[in-house]
């Protein structure tokens, strides 16, 4: 049974053990894979295809939550003229509101905020400062402590109670349970105890208070545990806004319409409508609107939104150009290769949204303990009220004790540790080039010891340029030739073969002899080389074979890469040709080797050539002469040495090597089939980035684990504090709430990597 991805945008979740329940839920339906993410609020649900998503939907509805129905396919792009005026959008049945009371966005969560500070401001400073208060100082309190509790504090009472409707118990459980149950003591300590006599004067403790329970109000407790919490919901909304912002904007970064050639004539299309084939004119300053390939004009692009390459990149006809690019100079002209979701842009925005849904092994144990910590922290918070009042008989000082607990124990920051970390780490990622495909990849890179590089294209440039020309003498060569005759002898007849060998050959004539004349009688020998007649010359370009078939004797060519040229019988010189080094590879090696990891050059072409590029670029150890389909062979044959392996290519045949290798970095230059078969892909053509990915995915990983760290040993150490009565509430929850804002704060670290 064929099986279908579908994201869902889940409302109403306020802690990890939400986003635990709904997962939970999702998967026990028959079929049915899903990941819950709390940080960015969305279910990614691997389903079969003929379930519906509305039952989907339903099962989350069921679960007490809201889940907003993916939106329905972009309609096939119409012709221009066909195009209708944009009207408003109609609202869709069964879509989430824009603004969820349970799940408040920034906006509508600063208001409640500030209304709950400034009323709870007077209560809290009445409290903690004895000689402030006045007679009837107590009836202000609860004056203004009412609104903060029902209203302020709305949001948790209103989901817990949706969730004590489903028999669930989350986050907002104890916080609903621990205000209101400080706020009902202070009710009947005010309208039935001593509480409320005039003149009533009432002391602060940071810790549990020992007094008697029919004078004691913990309407600070009531007022200062919401705002604090509210506080906190704030601060961690506007983080996470932070840390999804780099995919936003990598979202955004495409143009909105575009000018297209039509019949001779510039019609201003949206994005939505281009076709592959059009010719879209793209004036200086303007996005490029779509993936293509220039065919009329001359430029500069600046790619560094989408590469992290600072420095605009040289285009003219015949170069491939990327959609979301700027052109800064010249006027282009580009036919559209790839639109739509098939653009690069579209990919990378994908992958980063799929990467940043996934979750890393360490964050699974985070989100067994989310799934039981409440139930377990109600337990605990009803074992201290009973341990308190059979060791001390005093209920104040016990039901002090219970409220810290229920406070303090606040799951929230570990299932913040894993989304926000991954955010940003691979938000920052894509601007600077880098997409990381999941959370698994990140414990990839900790363990990988040995990079496998490919040399084609990886750490050589992957065109054949033209490094030495030699012309014969005494036995072999003639009075009269020279390099520039041999050069222009054999670029025109090379001119008419399209191998990589013989455009670089022809390419170097042109530039040095200017016009090259037309060969007669052209014939391409596979495997061998050329010949024809040039200027009324017979002329033979190729190896040694080709010569010797033709009765021709020449000397063995000491340089790899050599071409023999000849003309009217006899070997008149060499042509040295060669795939040049990238000028950064070699920087890129030393990079990888300051990380600990020992570089390994892995290629089909010749011995001699593998081991000249390897000198190069510092490069000890070396796979010359390998198949294509002998490449993954290599890397697990290095596996079975006991080394965890990454492999770097580009092409087509590095694909099973990709995939075979412990980590695969694909350059995203190169061809598509490689890019999906890699775990990291570089966008940009430089090897150099490789070791920042291995970088930024160590520190993302890094980050993860000081972040679950940090949560568990809060929890850890806050319980027994709170059950021990050593906390007051009011700090409870003001330690609860930062414990949240440190985990997000400490993810958007991420954002200054460099």
């Amino acid at each position: 049974m064929t099986s279908t991805i579908t994201e869902l945008t889940i409302g109403g979740m306020t802690c990890a053990s939400c986003a635990a329940r709904v997962e939970r839920k999702l998967n026990r339906m028959d079929g049915v894979t899903a990941t819950v993410n709390y940080a960015t609020g969305k279910a990614r649900v691997e389903h079969p295809s003929d379930l519906p998503a509305g039952e989907l939907i339903a099962t989350v509805v069921k679960t007490g939550y809201t889940a907003e129905e993916p939106p329905p396919p972009a309609p096939e792009p119409v012709p221009v003229q066909e195009i209708p005026e944009r009207e408003a959008p109609e609202e869709t049945p069964g879509r989430a509101p824009e603004e969820n009371p349970e799940d408040p966005g920034p906006v509508p969560l600063r208001r409640r905020l500030t209304v709950s500070a400034v009323l709870s401001a007077p209560v809290v400073l009445l409290a903690m400062v004895p000689p402030l208060q006045f007679d009837h100082w107590q009836w202000l309190s609860l004056t203004l402590a009412a609104p903060v509790v029902v209203w302020g504090g709305l949001p948790f009472h209103r989901a817990a109670w949706t969730n004590l409707r489903h028999g669930a118990a989350t986050m907002d459980t104890l916080v609903s349970v621990g205000t209101l149950a400080a706020f009902g003591w202070s009710l009947w300590a005010l309208f039935l105890g001593d509480a409320g006599m005039p003149g009533m004067r009432h002391g602060f403790d940071l810790t549990a208070d020992r007094s008697d329970g029919s004078s004691a109000i913990y309407l600070e407790v009531a007022a200062g545990v919401v705002t604090f919490i509210l506080l906190g919901r704030y601060l961690e909304a506007r983080a996470k806004r932070k840390a999804g912002a780099a995919l936003r904007a990598l979202m955004e970064l495409g143009a909105k319409d575009a000018a297209v050639l039509r019949d001779g004539t510039e019609v201003r299309v949206p994005v939505a409508a281009l076709r592959a084939g059009d010719l879209l004119v793209v004036r200086p300053g303007e996005k490029i609107a779509t993936d293509g390939t220039v065919t009329e004009g001359a430029s500069a692009v600046d790619a560094s939104l989408l590469t992290g390459e600072s420095l605009p990149l040289d285009v003219a006809p015949g170069s491939s150009v990327t959609g979301g690019c700027v052109n800064v100079s010249g006027r282009l002209v580009v036919e559209a290769t790839r639109v739509g979701a098939d653009t690069q842009l579209a990919r990378m925005a994908r992958l980063v949204e799929e990467a940043q849904s996934g979750k890393a092994a360490v964050q699974r144990l985070a989100d067994r303990v989310s799934a039981v910590f409440v139930p377990v922290v109600l337990l605990v918070a009803l074992g201290t009220l009973v341990g308190w009042l059979l060791a001390t008989d005093d209920p104040t000082a016990a039901f002090t004790a219970a409220v810290a607990v229920l406070i303090i124990a606040c799951p929230c920051a570990l299932g913040l540790a894993t989304p926000t970390a991954l955010l940003v780490g691979t938000g920052r990622g894509a601007q600077l080039g880098i997409l990381i495909r999941g959370p698994e990849v990140l414990e990839s890179t900790r363990r990988i010891d040995t990079v496998v590089l490919d040399k084609t294209g990886t750490v050589t440039t992957g065109r054949m340029r033209l490094t030495g020309v030699r012309v014969y003498g005494g036995t072999y060569g003639t009075e009269g030739a020279d390099e520039d005759e041999l050069l222009r002898l054999a670029g025109a007849l090379e001119h008419s073969s399209e191998h990589p060998v013989a455009r670089a050959v022809a390419e170097a004539a042109a530039g040095r002899c200017g016009p090259l004349p037309v060969p007669k009688a052209f014939e391409n020998v596979p495997g061998l080389g050329v010949r024809g007649s040039v200027d009324g010359r017979l002329v033979v370009v190729g190896r040694a074979a080709l010569l010797a078939a033709e009765g021709i004797e020449a000397p063995a060519a000491s340089e790899p890469g050599a071409v023999h040229v000849a003309w009217d019988g006899v070997a008149r010189g060499t042509l040295t040709v060669a795939d040049t080094v990238k000028d950064t590879s070699a920087e890129a090696v030393a990079r990888l080797r300051a990380l600990g990891l020992r570089p390994v050059l892995l290629t089909g072409d010749h011995r001699a050539v593998a081991e000249a590029v390897a000198d190069e670029v510092g490069i000890d150890e070396v796979f010359a002469e390998v198949l294509p389909e002998g490449k993954a062979e290599v890397i697990r044959r290095l596996q079975g040495e006991g080394r965890t392996v990454a492999m770097v290519g580009d092409g087509v045949n590095d694909a099973a090597a990709l995939a075979t290798a412990d980590l695969g970095l694909a350059m995203g230059t190169g061809t598509d089939a490689a890019i999906e078969a890699g775990d990291l892909t570089l966008v940009r053509g430089d090897l150099r980035v490789a070791a920042d990915a291995v970088r930024l995915s160590r520190r993302t990983l890094a980050t993860i684990r000081g972040n679950l760290g940090w949560a568990f040993g809060y929890n850890v150490a806050a319980l027994p504090l709170a059950a021990a009565g050593l906390l007051n509430p009011m700090i409870a929850g003001l330690a609860m709430a930062f414990s949240s804002v440190f985990v997000v704060s400490n993810s958007l670290r991420l954002r200054r990597f460099t």
